[in-house]
């Protein structure tokens, strides 16, 4: 096992390609994939040809609950193709039956820890939409702060769009301050 971090409950390792049982069932939770395709159904084939190398290439991370070995989910944390490498996105997308359990909170924090002690980020920063309290609020409990409201252009309008994404950020200045304390 490829295992990038430990928190106390969670193992982020890479995906490999045994894992695209659990991502199917993952993204095709209509209450996981709510507010990213309005819950609409994701054919294997797109996982396996589609996604699952694109997590296996770069910066996405299986989460694996270390009491249980079940499968979680998953983070990443990356720059994408058009953001300064020191300017890593973060994002994640749990079972709907691991909500509530501060795992998101927690892979996070760990995440952004790794960002700004060993890979040298100067920001990191993550979205999503205006009306996904949730996700908010793990950002928040993060210590991201709200920046902006802006809005996409969506090939299919979902529950939500007319309210915009949401963009949250925390500066290494900021995170060297948390940790001080």
């Amino acid at each position: 096992m490829d295992i990038h971090l430990e928190s106390d409950r969670l193992i982020l390792r890479r995906f490999t390609e045994s894992d695209a049982d659990d991502l199917f069932h993952l993204h095709n939770d209509p209450d996981v994939m709510r507010y990213l395709n309005g819950g609409k159904p994701m054919p294997r084939s797109t996982i396996v040809e589609e996604t699952l190398p694109r997590f296996i290439a770069s910066g996405f991370w299986a989460a694996i609950e270390k009491s249980s070995g079940a499968f979680l989910g998953w983070f990443h944390l990356r720059a994408p193709g058009d953001k300064p490498a020191d300017e890593p996105e973060l994002g994640y997308r749990l079972h709907k039956w691991a909500w509530g359990k501060g795992y998101a909170t927690e892979g996070s924090l760990a995440l952004i820890d790794k960002a700004f002690g060993e890979l040298g980020a100067r920001r990191v920063w993550a979205q999503t939409m205006t009306v996904n309290l949730g996700s908010r609020r793990v950002m928040e409990k993060c210590g991201l702060t709200y920046v902006r409201t802006f809005f996409l252009d969506w090939p299919e309008a979902i529950d939500g769009t007319e309210q915009g994404e949401v963009e949250y950020e925390l500066l290494r200045a900021d995170w060297e301050v948390r940790h001080r304390t």
